[in-house]
């Protein structure tokens, strides 16, 4: 087999255990045995195993009802059942309770071996399909000049390594972004990339977030919960904005680094988690570990590498690249036809300070895409960004202060709903002209006025 696993063997005859444990060593997988149901289900409620192998037939609680209480304690690792009186009824209940597979006695060694080849490898090919998923069109380090070419260069030095980085930069220059190169680029990169932002869970809740909860361990918790520890298991866990984090759990994040357990609240017994952490942060935590906001001890478990991510205004050259790369990604999600940047359209945009760098560039971007007709011109660009000394955009249509407030997509949303009223309201109703005004085709154009909540309808009867 191509692959380690830690697998589970669960069977009440100890000559069968042996046997299936010495199989998977030699194949060079890791086991841990047991003899009984109720005993199983405490190991796997406290260790991750990459699989699940039982006997059905076992005294006090069988295999089936194993296979229930896995499911209903949230263990997310494949099982494999087998039995010596197997039958199709049986086999037919194994699988509607969620067995992965089911395997008759007597075993061939070969035969098993295969079987657990094949199951380890579906689960890793969901796993992989779920990430891709997930990163399609989203993840990619965009860049063109020297600036980010030496970061580059670092990250490709440091991401084989199991050091712990932490990355430093203002908010908004792809801090994430850059950890989650670090991990498709280490030998971890099949396993998972687990992401937690200190600074936007409250800090009564950042616990329960890291390690998890039994089911009852406090009121409103219904069933067990897993902590993102365990979920980035045999991965990647980036903890963002660490400088915001807690001084109650700073302590406890140490213990964890230190011992590589994990106990999660309400539970009487430890973890063990295999994990890379690599953190970041827009503060000056050298500055917070001289005033007392940090510890020093966490900090140089964490800060073993540091990797500094340039301000966008440090790497202006990048900006035509990653302006083209902000038009073809915002084009395909909305299904507009891509529009050209004129020279001095560029020009203009890098004449730009940039105080919410990467981020702020692509909302401005897809504002662009909105607004501009068949060509993004630099005065378009100078409508488009705050005036000088000011963060309010200047000359665009003003937007209701109850909407004006709240999460940033609540805010472009309204944004955009004040432009299409607008222009609306300029071209008299006229949907055509409208729609040619803010460079969208006429179908285009009635999505996204019913997307905003526009009634066109109501609209027209009211000239």
């Amino acid at each position: 087999m191509s692959a380690k696993a830690n697998i589970l063997i669960v069977d009440d005859e100890a000559r069968t255990l042996a046997s299936l444990a010495r199989a998977f060593r030699l194949a060079g997988h890791g086991t841990v045995v047991c003899d009984n149901a109720v005993r199983a289900l405490e190991l796997a409620r406290t260790q991750p195993f990459d699989l699940i192998l039982s006997d059905v037939v076992m005294p006090r609680r069988d295999g089936l009802a194993l296979l229930e209480d896995l499911k209903s304690a949230g263990v997310a690792a494949p099982v494999v059942m087998m039995s010596g009186q197997a039958h199709i009824e049986m086999a037919v209940q194994a699988t509607r309770l969620g067995a992965l597979d089911f395997l008759e006695k007597p075993l061939s060694t070969e035969k098993l071996l295969v079987t657990v080849e094949n199951a380890l490898k579906l689960t890793r090919l969901e796993t992989e399909n779920r990430d891709l998923r997930a990163r399609v069109g989203k993840h990619t380090l965009v860049y063109a000049g020297e600036t980010m070419r030496r970061v580059m260069a670092q990250i490709e030095r440091v991401a084989a390594s199991e050091t712990r980085i932490c990355i430093y930069g203002e908010t908004g220059t792809g801090k994430e972004l850059v950890a989650r190169t670090l991990h498709e680029k280490s030998h971890r990169a099949s396993g998972p990339f687990v992401t937690l932002n200190c600074a936007a869970v409250p800090g009564e809740l950042i616990e329960s977030e890291l390690f998890g909860y039994e089911k009852g361990a406090f009121t409103g918790a219904v069933q067990r919960h897993t902590g993102k520890f365990e979920q980035a298991h045999r991965g990647t866990l980036f903890l963002d904005e660490i400088g915001d984090m807690p001084a109650a759990m700073q302590a406890k994040l140490l213990r964890v680094l230190e011992e590589g357990e994990v106990e999660r609240i309400g539970g009487d017994k430890p973890t063990a988690v295999d994990v890379r952490v690599i953190v970041a942060t827009h503060r000056n935590l050298t500055q917070l570990v001289e005033s007392g906001g940090f510890r020093q001890d966490l900090y140089h478990r964490i800060v073993v590498f540091p990797l500094e991510l340039p301000a966008l205004r440090q790497r202006r050259e990048d900006l035509p690249a990653l302006v083209d790369y902000f038009v073809r990604q915002v084009s395909a999600q909305n299904g507009w036809k891509p529009t050209a940047f004129a020279p001095a359209a560029i020009e203009a945009l890098q004449e730009y300070d940039w105080p919410g760098n990467i981020r702020e560039l692509r909302n401005v971007v897809e504002r662009l895409l909105l607004l501009a007709g068949a060509e993004i011109t630099a005065e378009d660009v100078r409508l488009a960004l705050p005036a000088a000394g000011s963060h309010a955009p200047a000359a665009l249509p003003s937007v209701a202060p109850a909407e004006a407030e709240g999460p940033l997509s609540r805010r472009v949303l309204a944004f955009e709903r004040a432009t299409v009223l607008a222009e609306l309201s300029r071209h008299g109703r006229n949907m055509t002209q409208t729609a040619k005004a803010l460079g969208l085709e006429r179908s285009h154009f009635y999505k996204k006025c019913q997307q905003l909540g526009i009634d066109l309808e109501n609209l027209q009867k009211q000239e």
